[in-house]
């Protein structure tokens, strides 16, 4: 007779082994109760799940992680801006954490970009002026005209030796000493700490449009450019690739051909990419994300403090909180110049009640004008320094969305010299200011339609 002590003890996990089970294990069976199969299934489940996960954030880190790679460091500029440290301006206390970036769109015809034309060393073919507020509810881009006649201060050649200082057109000083001349030959002019500056070539341009399927503009008029491969029918549309930048390139061959309009033309395109990026969900949506940082990383050379795709999320998250109506666009005020109608000059007191807004981070204001159909001709000034004239461009047109900057849609401004051909007689931008409102000029905003509408 078995007592109970001999009885054996069951196992401790039988009872919840057996508990649930679907796999028909009886309790008492001589080989005891099997583990259950759900229970199996959903370890393994989990298991596989978490390696996928971990791979896969391994991959997509490896992946952004590459793209720092791509971000060629503008070193050379922060040495020639170390030795020229005395002579560059300082930030005003109050606004330290605001940000200058300079935004240079290089010229530049070697490699991928030789199909545009020949090499004829560095140009830039526009440069804005980005101004981030301290917090960041607000950003003002202003472009530069490449024709405004500047004082350019001595500056390192590629050759290692010193230019000579001269007042010439702004854009010559990237040529004759990259970006560094151009910081400093701005720093001069404006009185602003330039922070960063990134230099974009045109492959990078195109690439990053279509990374963000194409951006939408409006024209008042159908567009058919044979020199700049340009066939455009009138009303909105959306614009990728070559088509792109064939749009913000263009001044000859249709609108009046002038540099200022064309500046008016990039704005508008720059805010209608600007809406596009924070409405679509590309900064939230690595599926969209990781094109467009390639894109932009490919065709980019940039200073230390953004040579890094973690310090350009960083920069770009920061404005994607900024309302669309905030992040405005426009020239600085410029008349024809007083020796040359074909050259700019500042109009003052609007340019310096500017850079005084930008210097104090205080906030500037934009009122769109007319169309800039209106105006008629063409402006001349082509080639090279050594010819006495500007960088060429390809092509033409005009968006309604951009208003005329050209028009002085806040009161007259006396104006120097005789009107350059294909511009009007009006300064591009007016400031109104009291010493209870922000200064107004003519310009554009991200939140504005591309067709004119709010």
């Amino acid at each position: 007779m078995t007592t109970t002590a001999d009885t054996p003890a069951p196992p401790e996990d039988s009872a919840a082994d057996t508990e649930g089970s679907d796999d028909g294990a009886i309790s008492g069976a001589p080989d005891g109760p099997k583990r259950p199969r759900r229970r199996r299934i959903l370890r393994h489940v989990a298991l596989a799940t978490s390696l996928l996960l971990l791979a896969s954030a391994g991959v997509a880190w490896y992946g952004f992680q590459r793209l720092d790679s791509n971000i060629r460091t503008d070193d050379a500029t922060a040495d020639e801006l170390l030795r020229h440290e005395d002579d560059r301006p300082q930030q005003v206390a109050e606004a330290k954490e605001a940000l200058n970036i300079l935004l240079i769109g290089s010229d530049d015809r070697s490699g991928g970009n030789s199909k545009y034309g020949r090499a004829e060393g560095r140009r830039s073919d526009s440069t804005i002026l980005l101004h981030v507020a301290a917090d960041r509810g607000s950003a003002t881009a202003v472009s530069i005209p490449r024709d405004l006649m500047v004082d350019i201060p001595s500056c390192t050649a590629d050759d290692g030796t010193a230019t000579a200082a001269q007042k010439a057109q702004f854009n010559w000083a990237f040529q004759f000493g990259g970006a560094a001349c151009t910081i400093l030959t701005l720093e001069q002019l404006t009185g602003i700490r330039i922070d960063d500056h990134l230099i974009v070539d045109f492959t990078g341009f195109k690439e990053m449009v279509d990374a963000v399927e194409g951006v939408e503009v409006c024209l008042t008029e159908p567009v058919t450019d044979k020199e700049a491969k340009l066939d455009l029918p009138a009303g909105r549309q959306t614009l990728y690739g070559e088509d792109a930048l064939a749009y913000v390139r263009a001044r000859h061959g249709f609108g009046n051909g002038s540099d200022t309009e064309r500046m008016g033309r990039q704005q508008a395109f720059l805010a209608s990419l600007v809406q596009k990026v924070q409405s679509n969900g590309v900064l939230l949506n690595p599926a969209r994300l990781f094109p467009l940082a390639s894109a932009a990383t490919s065709s980019l050379t940039a200073s230390g403090g953004l040579d890094s795709i973690g310090e350009l999320y960083e920069l770009a998250s920061g404005l994607r909180s900024t309302p669309t109506e905030n992040f405005v666009f426009l020239t600085v005020p410029r008349e024809p110049y007083a020796l040359n109608a074909n050259r700019d000059q500042l109009v003052q007191p609007a340019a310096d009640e500017l850079f005084e807004a930008l210097r104090n981070d205080e906030p500037v204001e934009v009122a769109a004008g007319k169309d800039s159909g209106e105006k008629s001709g063409k402006e001349s000034g082509e080639g090279t320094p050594e010819a006495g004239n500007g960088s060429p461009s390809a092509g033409g047109g005009h968006v309604r969305a951009a208003g005329p900057f050209g028009s002085a849609a806040d009161g007259p401004v006396q104006q120097a010299g005789s009107a350059r051909t294909g511009d009007s007689a009006s300064p591009s931008a007016s400031a109104s200011a009291s010493p209870s409102s922000s200064p107004s000029f003519d310009g554009t905003t991200a939140g504005r339609d591309v067709c004119g509408g709010k």
